[in-house]
C-alpha cells in the first residue's frame, strides 16, 4: 500500500465542512498545497486554471471542469483528495481506465485503490478495510458499482468529495450516453454535504447544461479551460481511394518508426481489413472492436499500453480506458460521426504535451454512410446537425484549429500554424464550367444516378450500367475525360458542401441539383473551387530527434553544460531504463515515467539523486525509487 498524506486542518467533521475553520487563504495553507504539488507530483506550478478548481474543491463547493484531454483534470481531484480527511470516491466508466489511473498514482506514493467486478470477494474485502482504516485515500468506482454499494459500504467511511469522471457519460447529448450515469444524483440525496465535481474533455453547451441538470450539482463553479491543444497538428485528406489510402498510412507510419499510433475505422470489417494489411507489411497491429471477445480485446489493449505492439486498428469502442501518454498519432481511416466523437479520439495523442499528429481521410462513401446513421438515429436531428459540423471541420479553406475551437464556443482569430490549411492555405479557381459539366450530366440522367456512375458519365467510361441505361449517348458523356477520377470524387464533394447538389438519401443516393445549382447551371452563376492538391505530404516527424526543451516548460532552470551528449543516444538510453523497469515491475512504460519526464531529464543531466529530484515531474516517491538508476545512466553519458 503506498504511503498516505498529511492533511490540511481543514475543519471537516463527519462528512461536513465547518467553513469557520477554513482559511485557504493563510500562507500556510498555501505551503502545504505546493507542498503536495511538489512531493507527490514532481511540479512547482500549477497549469492554467487547476489551481483555482483546487482552492473552489478544498472550500466545499460543487464544480464541473471542462479540460482538455492531457490538460491535467485528473490532478484537480488527486491533490484535493490529499489533503482532506476521508475517501475521495472517483466514478470511472472503465475498469482499465480505473486501473491504469491507480498503478499510477501508486507509483507516486498514493494510496489510491478500485472496487470492481473483476476483483474476488477477498480482495474487495481489503479494499474496504483499508478505506475504513484511513490507508485509501482515493477510491475508484464504475457508476454500476458504486450505485450497487451506496446504501451500505460508502457509510462505512468518511468521504470528502465525488469526481465523476468522463462526465459527459450522464447526458443523453453527450457522445456516449451510459443510463447508469443518470442515477448518480442519488449521491446527492444521500450525501448532501460531500462535494461534487464533474469533469469531462469534451462537452457542447446542450451537454454541459444537461450534465449540470442530471447530477443535481448545487451553484456549482464551472470551468471551461481552453479546448485548443497545440502540440496537436491537424490534417485532412480528401477523395482517396482505397488502395492509395493504405500506402499513404504504410508511409505515414514508416515516418513515425517506433512510435504508437490509433487508426480508428468505421466498421469492424475495416478494422480487421487495415490491420492485416499493415501487418502484411511488417507493421505490428492488433485489430479491436465490439466482435472479439472481452479476453482478446484486454490483451490487445495490454500489448499496446506495454508498448508491445505499434498500432491498434479500431472502432469508437477503443480509447476511452487508454491513459497512455505517449500515443504520437491517430489516424481516421474514416469521417467521424460528430466533432466531439473527433476531438475526443484525436486527444488520446500527445496527452504528455509534446508533438503529435493526427490525421483525418475524408470521402463521399462516408459523407453516405455516417448520414444513413444519422438519420435511423433516436436523435436523428441533432445527429444529422453534427455531423454536418464535422463535414465542414472535413472542407475547412480555414485553419482548422478555429473551426474545433469554435464549436466548442472559444473563439480565435488567429492562424495556428499546426494545420494543413495553414501550412499550404487553399488555392481558389473558377469551377464553374466544371461545375456545369457536373450538373448538367445529373439534369441529363434525370437525377437517377449516385457518385460512381456520374463519374463514370463524366469521363467517358463505357461500363456496364452506362451502357444499359443509355448514358453514353447523352450530351455529356465524356465531356470531363481530363479530369482524374480521384479530383472529380474531391470537386463533387465540394459541390456538395456548396449547396449545389444534395444527396437524396431515400431514393438509393441519388444525387440532385438545388435551386442554387440550377442558377449556376442554367444562369452562369460563378462558381469557385479549391485546387486539387496532388502532392499531399503526411504530417510526420521525419528525422526529427526528441526535442531539447519540452513543449510545457516549468521553469527556467539553466541547463548543465553538456556539449558532448548525443541527445538522440542519452534518449534512447533512458527509454531503455524505462522500459526495463517497467518489465521488471510488470507496468506500462509510461507510468515510471511520460516521454516528457524523460526529455526535461534530457535536457538538465542530473548529475546526483538531489539534482534529479528538481526535474519536472519527479516527484519524492519516485526520487528515491529511481534516481539512482537514472543519474547513472545519465552519468556514462556526461564528458569532462
Amino acid at each position: 500500500m503506498a504511503e498516505t498524506s498529511p492533511t490540511m486542518k481543514t475543519g471537516w467533521k463527519g462528512g461536513r465542512r465547518d467553513d469557520k475553520m477554513f482559511n485557504f487563504a493563510s500562507s500556510m495553507e498555501r505551503d502545504i498545497l505546493y507542498q503536495a504539488l511538489k512531493k507527490y507530483f514532481g511540479y512547482t506550478s500549477f497549469r492554467g486554471t487547476q489551481e483555482e478548481i483546487i482552492r473552489c474543491v478544498l472550500s466545499g463547493r460543487d464544480c464541473m471542469v471542462l479540460m482538455p484531454t492531457g490538460g491535467g483534470k485528473s490532478l484537480c481531484y488527486q491533490l484535493p483528495a490529499l489533503l482532506m480527511p476521508g475517501v475521495t470516491i472517483v466514478i470511472s466508466p472503465l475498469i482499465s481506465l480505473m486501473k491504469d489511473q491507480v498503478d499510477t498514482l501508486v507509483q507516486m506514493g498514493i494510496a489510491a485503490a478500485s472496487l470492481n467486478s473483476m476483483q474476488t470477494d477477498l480482495e474487495a474485502r481489503q479494499v474496504i478495510n483499508d478505506c475504513r482504516e484511513g490507508k485509501v485515500k482515493i477510491l475508484y468506482l464504475s457508476p454500476e458499482n458504486i450505485l450497487a454499494r451506496v446504501d451500505d459500504l460508502l457509510r462505512d467511511f468518511p468521504i470528502s468529495l465525488f469526481a465523476v469522471d468522463e462526465a459527459h457519460c450522464v447526458s443523453q447529448w453527450g457522445y456516449d450516453f451510459r443510463p447508469e450515469y443518470t442515477q448518480l444524483n442519488r449521491l446527492r440525496n444521500l450525501f448532501p454535504t460531500v462535494p461534487m465535481m464533474a469533469l469531462t474533455a469534451t462537452a457542447d453547451k446542450v451537454t454541459r447544461m444537461d450534465i449540470l441538470n442530471q447530477l443535481h450539482l448545487r451553484q456549482p463553479q464551472v470551468y471551461v479551460s481552453s479546448f485548443d491543444r497545440p502540440n496537436l497538428s491537424l490534417s485532412v485528406v480528401k477523395g482517396m481511394k482505397k488502395q492509395s489510402k493504405d500506402k499513404f498510412i504504410r508511409e505515414f507510419i514508416k515516418d513515425h518508426s517506433g512510435q504508437s499510433g490509433i487508426i480508428y475505422c468505421l466498421s469492424r470489417r475495416l478494422v480487421d481489413t487495415v490491420a492485416r494489411m499493415l501487418n502484411q507489411y511488417g507493421i505490428t497491429a492488433l485489430p479491436y472492436h465490439a466482435g472479439l471477445t472481452a479476453e482478446v480485446r484486454s490483451s490487445t489493449q495490454e500489448a499496446f499500453v506495454y508498448d508491445r505492439i505499434q498500432v491498434v486498428c479500431a472502432t469508437v469502442a477503443f480509447g476511452m480506458g487508454i491513459d497512455k501518454s505517449n500515443i504520437r498519432w491517430v489516424i481516421h481511416y474514416n469521417m467521424p460521426k460528430s466533432i466531439e466523437n473527433f476531438y475526443q479520439e484525436i486527444g488520446r495523442a500527445g496527452r504528455d504535451g509534446l508533438p503529435a499528429d493526427t490525421l483525418l481521410f475524408y470521402s463521399y462513401a462516408d459523407v453516405i454512410s455516417l448520414s444513413a446513421f444519422a438519420r435511423e438515429s433516436t436523435q436523428h436531428e441533432i445527429n444529422e446537425e453534427r455531423l454536418k459540423r464535422m463535414q465542414e471541420y472535413a472542407e475547412a479553406t480555414v485553419c482548422r484549429r478555429r473551426i474545433l475551437l469554435n464549436y466548442f464556443g472559444e473563439t480565435s482569430d488567429m492562424k495556428c500554424d499546426n494545420c494543413d490549411v495553414c501550412h499550404h492555405p487553399p488555392r481558389l479557381f473558377d469551377g464553374t464550367m466544371l461545375a456545369q459539366k457536373a450538373l448538367s450530366a445529373i439534369m441529363r440522367s434525370e437525377q437517377n444516378v449516385g457518385l460512381k456512375l456520374l463519374v463514370d458519365i463524366l469521363r467517358g467510361n463505357y461500363s456496364q450500367e452506362v451502357k444499359s441505361r443509355g448514358y453514353d449517348r447523352i450530351k455529356t458523356f465524356g465531356a470531363g475525360r481530363d479530369v482524374p477520377p480521384r479530383d472529380w470524387n474531391a470537386y463533387v464533394l465540394q459541390m456538395l458542401q456548396l449547396g449545389l447538389i444534395e444527396i437524396a438519401y431515400q431514393e438509393d443516393n441519388h444525387l440532385k441539383v438545388t435551386s442554387l445549382g440550377r442558377e449556376v447551371l442554367f444562369e452562369g452563376r460563378p462558381v469557385s473551387l479549391t485546387v486539387i492538391d496532388r502532392d499531399v505530404v503526411a504530417p510526420g516527424l521525419s528525422n526529427r530527434a526528441p526535442r531539447t526543451r519540452p513543449l510545457f516548460v516549468e521553469d527556467e532552470r539553466p541547463e548543465v553544460t553538456r556539449s558532448a551528449i548525443d541527445d538522440r543516444e542519452l534518449y534512447e538510453a533512458l527509454k531503455l531504463l524505462r522500459r526495463q523497469i517497467a518489465d521488471r515491475q510488470g507496468m506500462p512504460p509510461y507510468v515510471v515515467f511520460s516521454d516528457r519526464v524523460l526529455e526535461e531529464m534530457m535536457r538538465r543531466c542530473p548529475l546526483s539523486v538531489d539534482e534529479f529530484s528538481e526535474v519536472p515531474g519527479v516527484g519524492d516517491y519516485k526520487r528515491r525509487k529511481y534516481g539512482k538508476e537514472f543519474v547513472k545512466v545519465i552519468r556514462e553519458f556526461v564528458k569532462d
